[in-house]
């Protein structure tokens, strides 16, 4: 699990090259995918900031590295993969990867991770660009 912010920085891309890009690659042409991914971003977002201001000395990307570790190593236990590259995979994304690339898009938008004065969150999930 990381530990420091440059760990958590780099654990987070590697879980964003590894399904972060293709999932949100599929979000762009399939509406209802980009609206699951949206919501689940709201309820991250959610987790890793309310009844958390006491932590403000703890950084946001920590925070969610450390989220996504238990989200992943816990369905890892449990045989889950991730869905095959493309809309035509990801149209039948199941609630781990929805939820890991919800994850991946707030990573690959630090301006809207918890921080001691963090923005109202935007309910538009933009994917990056390549």
């Amino acid at each position: 699990m990381p530990r420091t912010l440059r760990s958590a920085r780099r654990w987070l891309r590697a879980l964003h090259d590894e399904l972060g890009t293709a999932g949100l690659a599929a979000a762009a042409v399939l509406p209802g995918l980009a609206a699951a991914i949206d919501q689940h971003a709201a309820a991250v977002h959610d987790a890793t900031t309310i009844g958390l201001e006491a932590s403000a000395a703890v950084a946001g990307l920590l925070l969610l590295a450390g989220y996504a570790h238990g989200v992943l190593t816990e369905a890892r236990a449990h045989g889950w993969h991730p869905p095959a590259a493309g809309p035509r995979g990801w149209s039948r994304a199941d609630w781990t990867s929805v939820r890991l690339a919800a994850i991946c898009a707030l990573s690959a938008h630090p301006e809207h991770v918890r921080t001691a004065d963090l923005p109202p969150w935007p309910r538009t999930i933009t994917p990056p660009s390549a």
